[in-house]
């Protein structure tokens, strides 16, 4: 008897099943709990109001954008003003470049940052 208590435990199958049952000890308690306090599922839906579709907190910008150039200037507003950003984003290493080039670069990534920042508040009032 004095001889088994005094043998090392190995990985396997000592340690092994003693990480098994903690594991299934753990899973069946996250799923008691998870059916006990089952999560809710988005917001409420208030059905007799009129549908008025938005876009993503993310999107707000663009959506807003899109607003300021309805119909035929859609284009304007949906591709060339967004391509132009992006375009200006990647120019900003050299903006970088030459006197007060690190000022330079930061007042461009702040407008465009303040310029996203506006349209979506807007967005949203």
């Amino acid at each position: 008897m004095s001889n088994e208590l005094e043998k090392d435990k190995k990985f396997y199958p000592d340690y092994l099943v003693e990480i098994i049952v903690a594991v299934i000890i753990c899973l069946q308690l996250l799923l008691v709990l998870s059916l006990m306090f089952p999560a809710s599922v988005g917001r409420q839906i208030d059905f007799t109001a009129p549908f008025k579709p938005m876009p993503e907190w993310y999107f707000l910008w663009l959506y807003k954008l899109v607003w300021y150039f309805p119909g035929n200037t859609a284009f304007i507003g949906a591709v060339i003003i967004p391509v132009l950003l992006v375009i200006l984003l990647l120019m900003i290493p050299f903006i970088d470049r030459g006197r007060y080039g690190r000022l330079k670069a930061a007042a461009v990534g702040g407008i465009i940052l303040l310029m996203l920042v506006i349209l979506t508040l807007l967005s949203v009032i």
